[in-house]
């Protein structure tokens, strides 16, 4: 395995790790719901983890678009692990677009450098998942900070060698007055306050933690929070969770039409009852393809005009991505479910789709869909004209 690269194509760097690493070895993340340090291994080995990150500083200079690329093709091996690169890759696209300062800008060369894991601590315990609002605060102390959360989740947080955290500006700022802090693995301490048995994404391997904090403040975003997530972290996060659904949906599909065809085989002259679904199923599995095609569009043209980007159709669209997407890709399981039968509620059977149909519940719970429908009707009833 070489290290991934414009000329050698990261889709087929993701092809090769996942036929080679993930694939093998989802099972087992899934039913032990262990951390996929095989995986991990590999993106750091590809070049993964440094993906948006410039040549120039160390990174392999990936587009948005290409790293959606590759998690398409990642989320059809193991979603968890697809989650994993995700996450982690929404951090580094916030430090590439706002980290302008040295300080930041020398953490995101060591994270290209060292190939850091970085995970995130955005959900607070007391606010109940509403992110753009803190209750705990980055207290200054000379030139360092400290800060004390109670963190309802963080994906790999035992494993990642930084977490970047939400908090008010000052113990004095109001609760939507936040910032983004980098915590570095050495300066902080994570005590554990929930287990992580969940029904899907198991291998993200995602307990509660009381995070402990500190660092230097030059290791605070100057970039308000609100400015940094609706420009960068939001669209950011719904085009990569959206992307590796869409994997999610090409596996269904792909294993639903191998049990068909062999179902046809075993006829032959006549179509097999199942068979006329697999139209539908590629209809579901188009649209999903388009919303994502459609959504790295306006990202574009809001990174080009920043009045498109800061305007309520573009908001509520991206907000509009993420709920789509996930109930598109827990349609086209359905679907594949009646195509395979029983061949498909077997857990070990060829075309299994129990591990993926968890996964895809899943996806309509991380940032509830219920919450994003009710900010999407709240910048409804302000925006004006037609």
């Amino acid at each position: 395995m070489t290290t991934a690269g414009r000329d050698t194509g990261l889709r087929d760097a993701a092809r090769e790790i996942g036929e080679g690493v993930l694939g093998p070895n989802a099972d087992d993340v899934d039913a032990t719901g262990r951390f996929p340090t095989e995986s991990v291994d590999a993106f750091r080995q590809v070049g993964f983890l440094r993906a948006l990150i410039s040549v120039e500083e160390g990174g392999l200079g990936a587009t948005l678009d290409e790293l959606s690329d590759v998690l398409i093709e990642l989320g059809r091996w193991c979603a968890s692990s697809a989650m994993i690169l995700a996450l982690h890759s929404i951090q580094v696209a916030c430090l590439v677009r706002h980290g302008e300062t040295e300080a930041l800008a020398a953490f995101r060369r060591r994270v290209a450098a060292q190939n850091l894991l970085l995970a995130s601590a955005a959900a607070e315990a007391e606010v109940r998942g509403d992110v753009r609002s803190s209750v705990c605060a980055v207290r200054a102390d000379g030139e360092s900070f400290t800060l004390h959360k109670l963190v309802p989740v963080i994906s790999y947080g035992s494993y990642a060698d930084a977490v970047f955290a939400t908090a008010r500006r000052t113990p004095d700022s109001a609760p939507s007055d936040q910032v983004l802090v980098i915590c570095e693995k050495d300066e902080f301490a994570l005590t554990q306050t929930s287990d992580w048995d969940a029904l899907g994404f198991r291998g993200t391997c995602s307990p509660g933690f009381v995070l402990d904090a500190r660092g230097p403040l030059n290791h605070v975003f100057p970039t308000p929070f609100g400015d940094l997530s609706s420009e960068t972290m939001l669209p950011v996060t719904h085009i990569l969770w959206a992307s590796l659904w869409l994997g999610m949906a090409k596996e269904a599909d792909a294993r639903s039409r191998r049990f068909a065809q062999q179902a046809a085989r075993r006829s032959p002259g006549s179509l097999p009852p199942s068979a006329l679904r697999l139209s539908e199923m590629a209809l579901g599995v188009q649209q999903l393809d388009d919303l994502l095609l459609g959504a790295r569009a306006r990202l574009a043209t809001a990174d080009a005009d920043p009045d498109y980007g800061a305007s309520i159709a573009y908001a509520t669209s991206m907000n509009s991505l993420k709920v789509a997407a996930s109930g598109l890709l827990q349609e086209i399981v359905q679907k594949a479910f009646l195509i395979c039968g029983m061949a498909g509620y077997a857990n070990h059977s060829p075309f299994s789709l129990g591990r993926i149909l968890r996964d895809a519940v899943g996806a309509q719970l991380m940032i509830n869909n219920d919450r994003i429908n009710v900010n999407n009707a709240e910048l409804l009833l302000v925006q004006r004209g037609r």
